[in-house]
C-alpha cells in the first residue's frame, strides 16, 4: 500500500504548494484581512482534507477534493467590485447553496454545464488572462525574484513537470524571505485559527462574485472531475459528490473559504494505475492525501505571512505560472467551434477587461455579452448551414478565410 500512501502525498503536496498562493492573493483581494486570508485556506485545507478521508473510506473508490483554483483567480478579478469581506463571503454561500441544489435538482446542473463550452472558456481565459500576464510584468518590476523563479518553472516543466509551480514558489519564497529579512513572520501566529466571518448579502456582489464562481466551479472544475473519474474507469454519482461540496464549501465559507469542488488533476494522478496497480484500492491514496492537507493546513498562518510579505507582482506570478496550463485549455475550448469563435472572443474580451458596471464585475458582464452574441449570430449561422453546398475531398471550402483556421485541438 505504500505506492498508493506516496501517490496521495505526493498529490496534496503539489496542489497545495502549486496554489496556495492564489488563494490568499484572491481572498486579500477581496477584502480578507491577514488573519482571515489565513483561516480562509486552513478552512478550505479541513474541508478539502475531511472529504478527501471520509467519502473515500465510506465508498472505497478514489474520489478526491480540491478547491478552485479558478475560483481563486476570479477573486482577484473581483478585487475590483468589492473590498468588503462580509459581502465576499455572502457570496461564497450563495454558490455553496446552488451546488447543493444542483445535487437536489439535477435539471439545475445540467443548465449550468449546458452553457456552450466556447463562452464558459472564454469567461475562464478572461479572467486568467491577466493573471498570466504578471509573470512577464514581474521580470520587468522584480527581476532578482521573477527571473530565477520563471528559469526553475521551465526546467522543471521539462523535467518534473508535477514539481514545476511548486518549484517555482519554493524560489519566489526564498526570495520573498531574502526581501523581507527575518522579520517576515513578525506579528503572526503560528497556528492558524479559524475566524468566523458573518455574511452580508449584496446583491451585486453575489451577481459579479457568487454566480461567476458557482460557474467557473460546476463547468470548469465539477465536470472535468466526473470525467477524469469515468476515463480509469469509476462510475461516480453526482448526487453525493455535489451534496458534500456544496455543505463542506458552506461550511468553510463561514471561516472564510470560497469553495471546493471535486478534483480533475491531482485525481487523475490518484485514480491512475499510477497509484496503484490494483484499482481497488487506489481509495487508499485519497485518504493519504486528506491527512497530508489536515497537516499542510497547520501551515496556513506561515503561508498568509509569506504571502503578505511578498511584492504583489511576484505573487501573481506564480499565480499565472500555476494557471498557464488552464488558460491554455480554456483558450483551446474558446476557439475549438469555428462557429462560436466571435461570441467567444467577445467574451473574453469584456471578462479580460475587468470593467465595472453598476457595481457587477466583468465576469458576468463578459458571460452576458457571450451569450448575447450566441443568440444574435444564431440565424446567420443556421442560413449558411443550410445554403453551403456539400463538399468532397476534391471541393474547397465555400469561406476560404474558414479554410485556412487551425484545428484548435
Amino acid at each position: 500500500m505504500l505506492q498508493a500512501i506516496f501517490a496521495g502525498i505526493v498529490a496534496a503536496i503539489t496542489g497545495f504548494a502549486s496554489s496556495f498562493a492564489v488563494v490568499i492573493a484572491g481572498l486579500s483581494a477581496v477584502g480578507a484581512s491577514d488573519a482571515q486570508a489565513a483561516s480562509g485556506l486552513f478552512a478550505l485545507c479541513l474541508a478539502v482534507g475531511l472529504c478527501c478521508i471520509v467519502v473515500p473510506w465510506l465508498s472505497k473508490v478514489p474520489i478526491s477534493f480540491a478547491w478552485s483554483t479558478p475560483g481563486a483567480a476570479l477573486l482577484l478579478a473581483a478585487g475590483a467590485t468589492t473590498g468588503n469581506f462580509a459581502a465576499a463571503v455572502g457570496a461564497f454561500l450563495v454558490c455553496a447553496a446552488l451546488i447543493v441544489l444542483c445535487g437536489l435538482w439535477p435539471a439545475l446542473g445540467r443548465v449550468i454545464t449546458g452553457i456552450p463550452k466556447p463562452i464558459a472558456g472564454a469567461m475562464l481565459a478572461g479572467i486568467l488572462f491577466p493573471i498570466c500576464v504578471a509573470p512577464v510584468t514581474a521580470t520587468i518590476e522584480q527581476p532578482l525574484v521573477a527571473v530565477p523563479m520563471i528559469l526553475v518553472w521551465l526546467l522543471l516543466a521539462r523535467l518534473a513537470p508535477r514539481w514545476a509551480v511548486p518549484g517555482a514558489m519554493l524560489v519566489a519564497a526564498i526570495g520573498i524571505a531574502v526581501i523581507a529579512g527575518p522579520g517576515v513572520f513578525a506579528g503572526h501566529g503560528v497556528l492558524p485559527r479559524l475566524e468566523f466571518v458573518a455574511p452580508v448579502f449584496e446583491p451585486a456582489v453575489i451577481v459579479s462574485l457568487g454566480l461567476p464562481l458557482f460557474i467557473v466551479t460546476m463547468a470548469g472544475q465539477n465536470v472535468p472531475g466526473f470525467a477524469v473519474m469515468s476515463t480509469f474507469g469509476y462510475t461516480v454519482a453526482p448526487r453525493p459528490v455535489l451534496l458534500t461540496t456544496g455543505l463542506a464549501s458552506a461550511g468553510g465559507a463561514l471561516f472564510g473559504g470560497h469553495v471546493i469542488n471535486l478534483a480533475a488533476i491531482t485525481a487523475a494522478l490518484m485514480a491512475s494505475p499510477e497509484a496503484h496497480p490494483d484499482r481497488s484500492k487506489r481509495w487508499v491514496a485519497t485518504v493519504s492525501s486528506g491527512f497530508v492537507y489536515l497537516a499542510l493546513g497547520v501551515g496556513a498562518g506561515a503561508a498568509a505571512a509569506l504571502v503578505a510579505a511578498a511584492p504583489p507582482v511576484i505573487i501573481l506570478a506564480v499565480a499565472g505560472l500555476a494557471l498557464l496550463g488552464a488558460l491554455a485549455s480554456s483558450v483551446a475550448g474558446a476557439l475549438e467551434e469555428p462557429e462560436h469563435r466571435v461570441s467567444a472572443i467577445a467574451t473574453f474580451l469584456v471578462t479580460a477587461s475587468g470593467v465595472s458596471i453598476v457595481g457587477i464585475g466583468s465576469a458576468f458582464w463578459g458571460l452576458l455579452v457571450g451569450g448575447l452574441f450566441l443568440l444574435w449570430l444564431a440565424p446567420a449561422r443556421r442560413q449558411r448551414a443550410a445554403s453551403a453546398p456539400e463538399t468532397t475531398s476534391e471541393t474547397a471550402p465555400e469561406d476560404p478565410a474558414l479554410a485556412a483556421q487551425p484545428d484548435a485541438s
